[in-house]
């Protein structure tokens, strides 16, 4: 499916982003159609999977608009591959304002769609707005304390104690004008990287775009720790659809069950790891078909 390109501005950077043009007129208005708003989790790129979930969402009629962070992808913004919670959900503000003067919009029916460290994202933006008028989730990271205890289950307790000596040379480092200490996005068990499970490289790798790069800094594992999502979650007031790996390694699915719970969600399980539901894996047409069916609900007017 085709695409336009076009860049928004986020704190003085050019945001790189991919407008989908929804097919039909099944959701359409007076005033338009839907738009959603999308981007990726960690240290990931609009051009690593997201263009089939954004394809068919367009053919069920919404618009959608993927998008590169600053400082990753084709998006500018320095220092590069450094991830910022505020940052990117201030990006996400910028998208939303972006995608609703897309032409043939309805400015008024925002869906903001987030996966992994963007499932959190999203339900920190759409407690903040009126116009989103509902939010997907999907294998969401939604208290970076429970999602560390749940690492701690899945990795070695030294390979745990090197990513965070890597993350605080990295924050003394920065400060001190020397650069951040950079580590692999993934890499393989027992290699340093932000994740090291069995399998993550070679899945990672399988939906990895041009202009993903594996790298990232090191003082991730501090950035991750917040539980801003899950208290988001208790204001939300538009539908909610969560979706939950249930063998997921990587975002604790007991967490996303309580977030599920504290918004009143739509809840998907799915009987697989953290990226089964990406193209071609075996739960991906599952998922995005469960999506499709629930934006077609919430956004009908």
């Amino acid at each position: 499916m085709k695409h336009d390109e076009l860049t928004f501005d986020s704190a003085g950077a050019a945001c790189s982003a991919w407008h989908f043009t929804g097919e039909g007129s099944a959701l359409a208005t007076d005033s338009g159609r839907p738009v959603v708003v999308m981007a990726h989790g960690l240290g990931g790129t609009k051009d690593s999977g997201l263009a089939p979930f954004a394809e068919g969402l367009a053919r069920a009629g919404l618009d959608v608009l993927a998008f590169d962070y600053r400082g990753f992808g084709t998006s500018e913004g320095t220092p590069r591959q450094r991830v910022r919670l505020e940052d990117q959900v201030a990006d996400y503000r910028a998208a939303v304002e972006a995608a609703r003067r897309l032409p043939g919009v309805d400015p008024a029916r925002v869906v903001l769609w987030g996966v992994s460290l963007s499932g959190g994202h999203v339900l920190r933006v759409a407690a903040e707005r009126e116009d989103v008028v509902a939010v997907v989730s999907m294998t969401p990271i939604v208290d970076g304390r429970a999602a560390a205890r749940h690492a701690l289950k899945h990795h070695s307790p030294g390979s745990m104690a090197r990513a965070a000596a890597d993350g605080l040379r990295s924050r003394v480092s920065a400060r001190r004008g020397a650069g951040s200490v950079t580590m692999p996005i993934v890499a393989p068990p027992g290699r340093p990287g932000a994740m090291t499970l069995d399998g993550a490289l070679e899945s990672y790798l399988s939906i990895a775009g041009p202009t993903w790069v594996n790298e990232i800094d090191a003082d991730v594992s501090f950035e991750l720790g917040t539980r801003a999502p899950a208290k988001a979650a208790k204001q939300l007031t538009c539908p909610v659809l969560v979706q939950i790996a249930d063998f997921d390694r990587s975002a604790p699915p007991h967490a996303a069950a309580k977030v599920a719970f504290s918004a009143r969600a739509h809840v998907h399980h799915y009987p697989c790891d953290h990226f089964d539901v990406w193209p071609g894996q075996e739960w991906h047409e599952t998922a995005l078909r469960h999506q499709v069916a629930f934006l077609t609900r919430a956004t009908a007017r």
